[in-house]
């Protein structure tokens, strides 16, 4: 997914107030009510500026952030330094430095930087990841691409499909929620998945 992040290092400050400004709540209120209270492992899969995981770290989580973003990783890492939060340089479909097994997935706004031949993979490994029982949350992208963004189309169809061939259950299916960002054209889907 190295690719996928193709964009995002120019202009990274704007970037930055962006994805800060949108308020975590907001973003995830459909699916925080199943995380299993705190303290609990959350991987945030793609984790930008780091808002989730400082949100997450906040509640009483433990979190191991992975971007492979190089500029947008340390960045984040100079807004949000919490001694809860693990700082990672990996990426998707593999995601080869991680061992652990993790209570939460988290994958926000990501999927969609994955080709169609990495999804199965991405899927595998992510369910490779979670405990059982744990709990995989994705935010898939609908709309225009950006310029100078590597992005390609996401189906909710399709990614229930890899979900449930790597055995998790679909519990949390939203299509059309309006960005926050206000972005004209784009929503989000918010799909989950227990192990």
């Amino acid at each position: 997914m190295k690719d996928g992040t193709a964009g995002y290092e120019k202009d990274l400050e704007r970037l930055v107030q962006r994805l800060e400004a949108m308020p975590f709540e907001a973003l995830h209120r459909e699916v925080l009510p199943l995380f299993p209270p705190p303290p609990a492992l959350i991987l945030d899969v793609g984790s930008g500026s780091g808002r989730d995981a400082a949100a997450f770290a906040a509640l009483g989580y433990d979190v191991i952030a992975v971007e492979p973003a190089t500029a947008l990783r340390e960045r984040a890492y100079q807004l949000h330094p919490s001694p809860r939060i693990l700082w990672i340089d990996d990426d998707l479909p593999d995601l080869l430095s991680l061992y652990e097994t993790f209570d939460v997935v988290m994958l926000t706004a990501v999927w969609m930087h994955l080709t169609l031949e990495e999804r199965p993979r991405g899927m595998q490994r992510i369910a490779s990841l979670l405990k059982p029982g744990g709990l995989a949350c994705f935010t898939l992208r609908n709309g225009p691409v950006p310029e100078r963004r590597r992005m390609f189309a996401v189906s909710a169809a399709d990614t229930i499909g890899l979900a449930e061939a790597a055995g998790l259950t679909p519990i949390v299916h939203l299509e059309n929620q309006v960005a926050v960002t206000g972005n004209p054209g784009v929503t989000w889907t918010r799909l989950a998945f227990r192990k």
